[in-house]
């Protein structure tokens, strides 16, 4: 008697309006709706292809540092070490790093507890819709269409971990593991850091030092990229700088980070090695070595079978620290400085008005050449 009450209750007579289905607010949503999807919503369509040549497989190959190499007591293996770091900042600005410490469980936990955020009902993570681009936690999907006039096919969310840690307290144990995460990879970036100071014959601690590392901005940022119909016409990021020192990925085994070659005009798809973390040389790093060591574009790429998961920790400077070329770098005429100093918190507000299709924001604080 009791199921049947409740059945009656549910019927809808000929006068009734079903109630409005809510429109999907992420990506996720959208794929997952009840209309089925077999194209893409006009207002995501980017063109990949439009001023490049399709990523192939290339005979390039990513560098690969041992960080237990570079951190050894071992001065000879040290040096060598060095040597392949700055040979890998120099002709690529991406390298892949080995035995760095951070467990290959602790990586697949930080990777699973964002895939069960991204899991979450919309409407809990729509609590998390930042309101100002300083807002500790952050969810969002795609790119303002006023700022972009096109949507990005990802849903994402962002942290503020360091030199405050925040983080969200869904799904449950996603926050202890983020943390640990967090201060392991901390710990990787510093001593990249040290190594790249080296590679530029500076103390090993310049670059902490003068960045006033301690204090420094530490973003946790996951994207996820669910199978798109259309890959070939959406993009998940358009190519793109990180605007802080170094960037440390890693990804759930799906391929769509591409890079470009050196010296040659065409992307290579990563195919990271198993354990390994990608590494990418950012804008603060270019800014501070006068453009030795740049900050290339970089950007994800998607497919049509499997959803995609990255989480990048971007490692910067303090916020109130003021980056500008190092005296090391400058010379009069002869090397003179490409970049007007800029506080680190400044820059990262100015990067929220430049279109991130845009090749790279230093061209907004680069020095232009007297004609």
């Amino acid at each position: 008697m009791a199921v049947a009450t409740h059945q009656s209750s549910l019927s809808i007579s000929p006068e009734s309006t079903p109630a409005p289905v809510p429109k999907p607010t992420s990506v996720k949503g959208l794929v997952e709706s009840s209309v089925r999807v077999d194209s893409i919503p006009s207002t995501f369509s980017f063109n990949t292809r439009a001023d490049d040549s399709a990523a192939s497989e290339s005979e390039d190959s990513i560098p690969v540092i041992d960080f237990s190499a570079l951190t050894s007591d071992d001065p000879r293996v040290r040096s060598e070490a060095i040597r392949d770091l700055a040979k890998a900042c120099e002709d690529w600005g991406f390298f892949m790093v080995v035995n760095h410490g951070v467990t290959e469980r602790l990586m697949e936990a930080v990777l699973d507890g964002c895939d069960r955020f991204f899991n979450l009902p919309d409407e809990e993570k729509r609590q998390f819709k930042a309101k100002d681009f300083w807002d500790p936690l952050k969810f969002g999907s795609g790119v303002d269409i006023k700022v972009e006039k096109f949507f990005l096919w990802r849903d994402f969310l962002k942290c503020y971990t360091h030199p405050e840690f925040n983080f969200f307290e869904v799904p449950p144990g996603f926050r202890d593991v983020a943390r640990e995460y967090c201060t392991k990879t901390r710990e990787v970036a510093r001593g990249i850091l040290r190594g790249i100071s080296q590679s530029l014959g500076l103390e090993e601690t310049y670059i902490e030092k003068e960045m006033n590392f301690a204090a420094g901005l530490q973003i946790f940022a996951a994207n996820f990229y669910p199978p798109c119909p259309q890959p070939e016409l959406a993009i998940g990021l358009p190519p793109h700088t990180d605007p802080g020192l170094v960037t440390l990925l890693i990804q759930n085994g799906v391929a769509g980070l591409q890079v470009p070659a050196p010296y040659k005009d065409k992307w290579v798809n990563v195919d990271p090695v198993p354990g390994s973390i990608m590494v990418h040389t950012c804008d603060q790093l270019e800014v501070l070595t006068n453009g030795r060591y740049k900050s290339h574009p970089h950007r994800a790429v998607l497919n049509n079978t499997t959803r995609r998961i990255s989480i990048a920790m971007g490692n910067g400077p303090s916020l109130d620290t003021v980056v500008a070329p190092a005296p090391a770098f400058v010379d009069g005429e002869r090397r003179p400085a490409q970049f007007t100093p800029m506080k680190y918190k400044e820059f990262m507000e100015l990067q929220q008005w430049v279109q991130l299709k845009e090749k790279t924001m230093l061209d907004h604080v680069r020095v232009q050449a007297s004609q």
